[in-house]
């Protein structure tokens, strides 16, 4: 086993003994009703109306119940970057709640694919035997699903969160909707653009294997090639690395017949759009990114990127512990009655997208300090 693969072990060893800090109480067999507090969360043109809505309402319901004590753990593919604010929010979640919980991850991604992959099972069964009553996971896809599915056989629910195991027995899927996602990028971009024809690269997924990725690439491809442009998917290089990367897009970019007149950057690495229009000799190239990475806020204050469409990962992490409690108190169809603002179908709950342009960025920052997950 590899270095973090002991530490992971260790941080479960704890799991059973290490309670988040909160107003609740859960000592005993069933507790009083009542018992969680919330604090209010600051107004903002960016708080999400609904689903703070849909948030109290959750509490409301699991307030009328009996429970028992819980114990569950959020399982994520990295602690820093992009999950960092997912990190917060579900470490806050389980604090409100007072359950016993970790939130686990290492601080980098292994190289290896497939390393990563494997620890994110490894974490799974570790749940499993350490006596989890629920368990939140970014899943790496299809690869997680038998893992996923051991847990649902041994009683234990599942929710996805940011990407999905839909091939699995989770309960449901917390997350940004990835063909909408997609195609509200490329809404975002068309009105910077010249008119057609022209090539618009998206810096996307290509294959299937990756449902999510490709979802929201075909969502961003249906809107450009439906306006009129042709849409050419650079292949975003998530473990070959920066340069990689970036020398693809150049070659694709140079190669492009109609020239390339717009870009859009898809997942958290979208800055590297920028880069590769520099290497291609398009410095002027609109461009329209996703996530909150700090090198994205750079070139949007460089007005290099026009706009970015966050995931809120901050209330992706948050929801999922009251999920996972609400289907442990009040079941998962009372859950899923209480979710139904936000779903879409039975099983995944939409969070939505903020669309953040760039003369916003100060607006958007002072949003996230007052949540608690500030750049």
């Amino acid at each position: 086993m590899t270095m973090i693969g002991r530490c992971w072990t260790a941080a479960f060893g704890l799991l059973l003994t290490t309670a988040a800090c909160g107003s609740s109480d859960t000592a005993g067999a069933g507790t009083d009703v009542g018992r969680i507090d919330r604090a209010p969360t600051p107004a903002s043109e960016f708080t999400p109306v609904e689903l703070e809505a849909t948030v109290d309402r959750l509490i409301a319901m699991i307030n009328e119940s009996t429970i028992e004590p819980m114990q569950m753990v959020i399982l994520l593919k990295n602690l820093d970057t992009f999950f960092e604010p997912i990190a917060t929010g579900a470490s806050r979640a389980m604090g409100e709640l007072g359950v016993t919980g970790n939130v686990l991850g290492p601080t980098d991604q292994s190289g290896d694919p497939t390393t990563s992959q494997d620890l994110q099972n490894q974490q799974i069964e570790q749940a499993i035997a350490a006596g989890a009553d629920g368990i939140g996971i970014s899943p790496y896809g299809d690869i997680n699903a038998a893992a996923v599915d051991d847990a649902v056989a041994n009683g234990i629910p599942v929710v996805t969160l940011d990407t999905d195991v839909a091939t699995s027995k989770r309960s449901l899927y917390v997350g940004a909707l990835n063909t909408s996602a997609g195609a509200t990028a490329g809404e975002t971009l068309l009105p910077m653009l010249p008119p057609p024809p022209g090539t618009v690269l998206i810096h996307g997924n290509i294959g299937s294997d990756w449902g999510d990725g490709h979802a929201r690439t075909q969502g961003a491809m249906q809107v450009v090639k439906a306006a009129g442009y042709t849409p050419l998917v650079s292949q975003a290089a998530f473990f070959a690395g920066e340069a990689f990367d970036v020398d693809w897009m150049k070659g694709q970019i140079q190669s492009a017949d109609p020239p390339v007149v717009g870009m859009i950057g898809l997942f958290n690495i979208s800055y590297r759009c920028v880069m590769g229009a520099d290497a291609a000799g398009i410095p002027d190239v609109p461009i329209v990114a996703f996530d909150f990475d700090l090198r994205t806020v750079d070139y949007m204050r460089q007005g290099r990127i026009k706009a970015t469409h966050t995931q809120r990962q901050y209330y992706e992490g948050y929801l999922v512990p009251y999920i996972l409690y609400g289907i442990r108190t009040i079941g998962l169809d009372a859950t899923r009655e209480v979710l139904a603002p936000l779903m879409d179908g039975d099983n995944r709950v939409n969070i939505g997208l903020d669309v953040v342009p760039s003369g916003k960025i100060d607006a958007y920052n002072s949003f996230l300090d007052e949540i608690g997950v500030g750049q």
